[in-house]
């Protein structure tokens, strides 16, 4: 059974992948694994591979999503993704972003696009 964590990370990923299609993305995989690591979402656009990491936040939480990439969380990101282009054998410009929610009580939600955090 999934928690409401869960729930809200997986709704705010939903969000993130209809505004990155809309934004002229395309969207290549959605939560890969390797071991402990994990990507987001992997799209492409304009000939580069973004490894994006999706971050939803109520706006009543103490942080927001742009301060829940920590220099560990940076390093997580930069493993997941060497594993993963090593087995696509991706050799396209790649670029790290950040996809933030902050979601409202009331159900909707502001979503903004972070490129190149990284």
């Amino acid at each position: 059974m999934l928690t409401s964590k869960a729930i809200t990370g997986a709704n705010g990923e939903d969000a993130a992948i209809e505004y990155l299609r809309r934004n002229g993305f395309l969207i290549c995989d959605r939560n890969w694994r390797n071991g402990r690591y994990e990507i987001d979402i992997i799209a492409q656009r304009h000939y580069v591979t973004h490894i994006i990491e999706v971050k939803t936040r109520s706006v009543s939480s103490y942080q927001t999503p742009e301060k829940s990439i920590t220099p560990t969380k940076i390093k997580s990101m930069r493993r997941a993704a060497a594993l993963y282009l090593a087995q696509h054998r991706i050799r396209t410009e790649v670029m790290f972003d950040l996809v933030a929610i902050d979601l409202f009580p009331d159900g909707t939600y502001d979503i903004r696009l972070i490129e190149n955090i990284i």
